[in-house]
């Protein structure tokens, strides 16, 4: 089953400078919540379309993945798209969108994707993987408020 999360923040800064902080793979780091490990394992150039990142995280306690992603579509300042290429998810696909308004920009990460395995996957959702998915982009709402805070 494919699956949409979507969250939208306001983020009380210039459109230059929130650009140029998302632009920066190595910030992931920042916006991941710790016990998840992660770990990027190739040394990230600022972002450009047809980049490929390759990280390491925590699943589970005791499982560590890889993880690739391509970053597939960029309009500078505006959005960007990483796509799985491997890793654990049958189908990952991360749009991020900031639209300049009043004071700031809105900042708009949407997330289609599905889990492998079928019915088990769905079960699997259903009981872990999108309540951890739910914390990954809370902790990530509370992370990018304290960069770019009121």
């Amino acid at each position: 089953m494919i699956r949409t999360l979507e969250r939208t923040q306001f983020l009380p800064a210039d459109p230059a400078s929130v650009w140029a902080y998302f632009s920066m793979p190595q910030n992931l780091n920042a916006l991941t919540p710790p016990e998840m490990h992660f770990e990027i394992l190739n040394e990230p150039a600022p972002m450009y379309q047809g980049q490929l990142i390759a990280y390491r995280i925590r699943v589970a306690p005791g499982v560590r993945l890889n993880w690739l992603t391509e970053i597939r579509h960029v309009r500078e300042g505006r959005y960007f798209v990483d796509e799985q290429r491997r890793g654990p998810y049958a189908l990952w696909y991360h749009e991020h969108r900031f639209e300049p308004t009043d004071g700031g920009v809105l900042m708009t990460d949407r997330v289609t994707y599905a889990l492998p395995f079928g019915p088990l996957g769905d079960l699997v959702h259903a009981l872990w993987v999108g309540r951890q998915l739910r914390r990954i982009f809370d902790f990530r709402r509370e992370a990018v408020a304290k960069v770019f805070p009121k």
